[in-house]
């Protein structure tokens, strides 16, 4: 992820810096062209955090949780995707730049007496809090952003426990519910939010709807506070409003003015394009999109450039290509594991030697494969209608909303009604609505009243923000999948490693932090720290493995 967020704010502090005059020493001078953050509007710094918020959302979604919830496999330098070689390569440190940032905004619009802003940097600020705590477990909260006033404790600040976390957030998701309620205020951002443009009432459901996915996140531990929560947010719809339209969907289009505000793994910046060549569908997402005759998968998949056929009938030794097929004898693929669709073919999750798979013409990495459906080419774009961060969204509420109903909570509607919603807004979502009908009849669409159907669907719709899916399977078991052979453990991962500065810089804490983790059988020579080691969100649920 390329994180200019410290670099903007870094900027505000050094234009503001004191200069003495040659003159008289003892008098202190402003910089003319600087910007003093004691006097500047909160929008000149709004704008990065919310491009930074979008970006960190996607590049996980559309990266390397992708691989690990198998909607896409990488042909090349795939470890971190496809078999969880992480090895605490992942940081958060930049995830608390843009927490920093957040919070200048947050204190100069106390200051201004700016309600909406501060709204608005509540709502990101628990995003953000809450992908941490999802990643990692516990991290510091109450003690975080604190460096500059100095000291070990707030410099080497103490760690929350994820409960605390969860807490906190939805404490400061109803206190932005609140400051959002307003028919007017006296000063928007306008574009520079760009999730919104100063629509306080679509973040106002932002807001509630983050925290009907945290009430759910904690659902298996605390059932009791996660139904009293989503209950009360149902039963009060003029005092919590949610996201339920496309239109108030937290996605955030990309400028595509350059490499660092463009799709990741665009070609266009990329002149070798080797990312966008590197990434192919799954066979796991492939294969249920094509069990279900998902009309979504010719909006996120390219066909197959060749296919390939077998053909009994063809002499011993056959190997050619003829109307845009290759043609196979059976004896030149024994042995071999070959997926003869005529249009689709997903890339075998963690298989070693993906680059050859399917009986590519080369093994080389990242290389052309036309035997394996690579990602639509819509995503070789820097830009485009469909090319957004996806952080929230009318599906997924609807989905949770399901998942409550059939736990018998009040949500005002039937778990069908809402599933069936849920599929509807992402089919919406990917311009395929008008296939709603067929689709929703569909064996395996159509309701069956099983929580493992809505996750399966809600799964689906997280295509490019696949960090949710994760965050589901964890705390369901589904969808059911299973680690390639290459992988480093045979079951999926449920966290990140804390990382290695972290651990040598601020020890005590994050050994604290660790021994907090309850180790599995799959943890291994990590021990706590392993991405195999439950935090607690899943302690003692048996979830997902």
């Amino acid at each position: 992820m390329k994180n200019t967020s410290y670099k903007i704010m870094a900027l505000v502090l050094v234009l503001s810096g004191s200069f003495y005059s040659c003159k008289d020493l003892t008098v202190l001078n402003q910089n003319p062209n600087g910007i003093n953050p004691e006097t500047a509007n909160p929008n000149l710094v709004m704008s990065t955090v919310l491009t930074e918020t979008g970006k960190a959302f996607v590049n996980l979604g559309y990266q390397d949780i992708a691989g690990v919830m198998q909607h896409t496999q990488k042909d090349g330098w795939s470890g971190g995707h496809n078999t969880y070689e992480w090895g605490g390569s992942q940081s958060w440190a930049s995830y608390y730049d843009i927490l920093r940032n957040n919070q200048y905004v947050y204190n100069r619009s106390v200051t201004l007496n700016l309600e909406l802003h501060q709204g608005i940097a509540l709502v990101t600020k628990s995003m953000m809090f809450g992908l941490i705590t999802d990643l990692w477990g516990d991290a510091p909260y109450t003690a975080a952003l604190k460096g500059a006033a100095g000291g070990a404790t707030n410099t080497f600040p103490a760690y929350d426990t994820q409960e605390t976390i969860y807490t906190g957030i939805l404490a400061d998701l109803e206190t932005a519910n609140t400051l959002l309620s307003k028919a007017s205020y006296p000063s928007t951002p306008g574009a520079s939010d760009v999730f919104y443009q100063g629509n306080a009432s679509k973040w106002r459901k932002l807001a509630n709807s983050l925290a009907l996915r945290y009430y759910m996140r904690i659902s298996s531990k605390k059932p009791d506070v996660a139904k009293a929560g989503i209950e009360k947010i149902l039963a009060n719809a003029a005092q919590y409003p949610i996201i339920t339209a496309i239109a108030d969907d937290a996605a955030m289009p990309f400028a595509g003015n350059s490499d660092s505000d463009s799709w990741p793994s665009n070609a266009v910046y990329d002149a070798s394009a080797s990312n966008y060549r590197r990434i192919k569908l799954a066979a796991t997402f492939v294969n249920k999109l094509l069990e279900l005759k998902d009309p979504r998968i010719g909006i996120w998949a390219n066909k197959v450039q060749i296919p390939l056929v077998v053909d009994a009938n063809l002499p011993k030794g056959t190997d050619k290509i003829e109307g845009g097929k290759r043609y196979l004898a059976p004896d030149k693929v024994v042995g071999r594991d070959v997926n003869t669709h005529p249009e689709y073919v997903g890339l075998p999750t963690g298989i070693i030697g993906g680059a050859s798979y399917n009986l590519s013409p080369t093994a080389e990495q990242g290389a052309n494969n036309p035997h394996v459906s690579w990602v639509n080419d819509i995503y070789r774009q820097a830009k485009g209608p469909l090319l957004k961060s996806r952080m929230m969204s009318a599906a997924e509420v609807r989905f949770i909303l399901a998942e409550a109903a059939l736990k018998g909570w009040a949500v005002g509607g039937t778990a069908k009604a809402h599933y069936e919603a849920g599929v509807k807004a992402s089919l919406d979502t990917w311009g395929v609505g008008g296939t709603y009908a067929a689709y929703i009849a569909n064996p395996g669409v159509a309701f069956d009243g099983t929580l493992k159907q809505i996750i399966e669907q809600k799964w689906i719709s997280s295509w490019t923000a696949a960090q949710e899916a994760w965050f589901d399977y964890r705390r369901t078991g589904f969808p059911v999948l299973t680690a390639g052979p290459a992988a480093i453990r045979k079951v999926l991962p449920v966290r990140f490693y804390y990382m290695l500065d972290e651990r040598n810089l601020n020890k005590v804490n994050t050994e604290a932090a660790m021994s907090k983790l309850e180790t599995t059988t799959y943890s291994e020579a990590d021990g706590k720290n392993s991405p195999w080691s439950k935090p607690w969100v899943v302690q003692g649920t048996g979830k997902p493995w």
